[in-house]
């Protein structure tokens, strides 16, 4: 028994260190390994594992082990505590984060080990469900998306020469989807042990991923060649608009006491088409995520167990967002204005095909196109950043523009949250947003036109 335990662990021990190998092989790619990529796409991966476990954690507490009316009620109640503080703190935090260029990785450590800190705390509270477990997920959720806009501005910092932006963040994305896959069974087996175990193992992950955070390049945390925008509107009217830059070494010159205040409206008419619909599609995902999950487990579609309908429409999504990911690093960015419009066009027929023909297949469908769409849109967004944006303050716009899509994923799950749970009314007013603002991005298009070299700055 002894020779044959040991054999065994012999052989299990080849297969994990053998698929190490594979994955950091893979992860090092095309000089990923070289430039440091490959080290912020291990902790993207580690990070969405210890997020899938709190997300596991706090579902089954405050979604699955009550009825569907107290779930609501909860569900509000987690929103109107976590979202709406959320939605006054996330305009700042990529501001906030802007001004330490120099401690990029502090702060993401800083996020790793808060959400361990919390992640422990919550293992005590979330048997109750009392009401602090909201204060405490309210601090997850910012410390997870200040992790995810100071992880879209070290990305352009890492990037190797044989790769483009929008294939980097491909990879990012990919790496940190396989350990959402692999962390949802995992998760689910330690709840099964009791409901404080997910976040004791979201514990003991955020504590690594605060050390492979300091393990990251030093030039993640150097400045040079870096400047803080400031985006404002011209004085005078111009045909396009432009970004104006001021170096931080020097103080930027006196404007006129009615200057509009600073927004990112100036980096360029292609940035904001592709802004507005990108925002859009993360809005349809948040609304589609609270809206299906309460419909599903209220009135499941085809005959399906509630747990098996809202289990093909996770898997659906998540393909979706797979899928996404994979044609950005295939498909050509130089008409990402396109890309974007051809997105919106995609999830409105979606939406439009489940409201008409509301069941499992159409439903199933469009959680998928959702999710292919905000991955590939996002991917679409940022190539344009890269194109019209100068790298010198290209940061600073990733950071301002990954707030205003968490805020826009806020917006659709609160509206997800508060309409009547009939399938067909849902769709239907989902259908309805999408495609007007389809139709504002293809008038849009006309009048911007698709360009294939970058938009020349102004630089004051």
């Amino acid at each position: 028994m002894v020779r044959g335990a040991s054999a065994a662990g012999l052989r299990t021990g080849r297969v994990v260190h053998g698929t190490g190998r594979r994955i950091r092989r893979a992860t090092s790619a095309e000089g990923a390994g070289e430039s440091g990529l490959a080290k912020l796409i291990e902790l993207h991966a580690l990070n969405s594992f210890g997020d899938m476990l709190i997300t596991i954690a706090l579902a089954s507490t405050i979604f699955f082990s009550v009825p569907t009316g107290e779930a609501r009620g909860r569900v509000a109640l987690y929103l109107l505590i976590t979202m709406a503080p959320f939605a006054l703190l996330a305009p700042v935090i990529g501001p906030l984060l802007d001004r330490l260029p120099h401690g990029r990785r502090a702060a993401m450590a800083t996020s790793m080990l808060a959400r361990a800190v919390l992640a422990w705390t919550m293992a005590g509270t979330v048997v109750g469900g009392g009401i602090a477990l909201y204060p405490e997920a309210l601090g997850v959720l910012v410390a997870s998306k200040a992790y995810g806009v100071v992880r879209s501005v070290v990305v352009p910092r890492l990037l190797p020469s044989r790769l483009s932006l929008v294939k980097a963040n491909s990879r990012v994305t990919l790496a940190g989807l396989v350990a959402t896959f692999v962390g949802a069974p995992i998760g689910a087996l330690l709840h099964l042990i009791g409901p404080g175990w997910p976040l004791r193992g979201a514990f003991l992950v955020f504590v690594v991923g605060t050390m492979m955070a300091f393990h990251l390049p030093h030039k993640v945390d150097s400045a040079k060649g870096e400047q803080r925008a400031v985006l404002h509107a011209d004085d005078q009217p111009h045909p396009h608009p432009h970004l104006h830059l001021h170096p931080q070494s020097q103080p930027p010159p006196q404007r006129p006491a009615q200057a509009p205040k600073a927004n990112l409206r100036t980096v360029g008419p292609s940035v904001i088409l592709a802004l507005r619909a990108v925002a859009t599609l993360r809005w349809l995902v948040g609304f589609l995520v609270m809206f299906l999950a309460f419909l599903l487990r209220d009135d499941p579609i085809g005959g399906l167990q509630p747990t098996v309908a809202l289990g093909l429409v996770a898997v659906a999504a998540g393909a979706g967002n797979a899928l996404g990911s994979v044609l950005g690093s295939v498909l050509r960015t130089r008409r990402s204005e396109t890309i974007v419009t051809a997105m919106l066009l995609v999830a409105t027929l979606a939406a439009g095909a489940a409201a008409l023909w509301y069941g499992v297949l159409t439903v199933v469908l469009v959680a998928a196109c959702a999710g292919m769409a905000a991955s590939l849109g996002k991917l679409a967004l940022d190539a344009l950043i890269q194109r019209d944006v100068p790298e010198a303050v290209r940061t600073s716009a990733f950071a301002r523009s990954e707030t205003l899509l968490q805020l826009s994923w806020v917006a659709g799950g609160a509206l997800g949250i508060t309409l009547p749970l009939d399938g067909a009314l849902g769709l239907w007013v989902a259908t309805g947003v999408v495609g007007l603002m389809l139709l504002w991005t293809v008038r849009a298009l006309f009048r911007v036109g698709v360009r294939r070299r970058p938009a020349t700055a102004k630089v004051a």
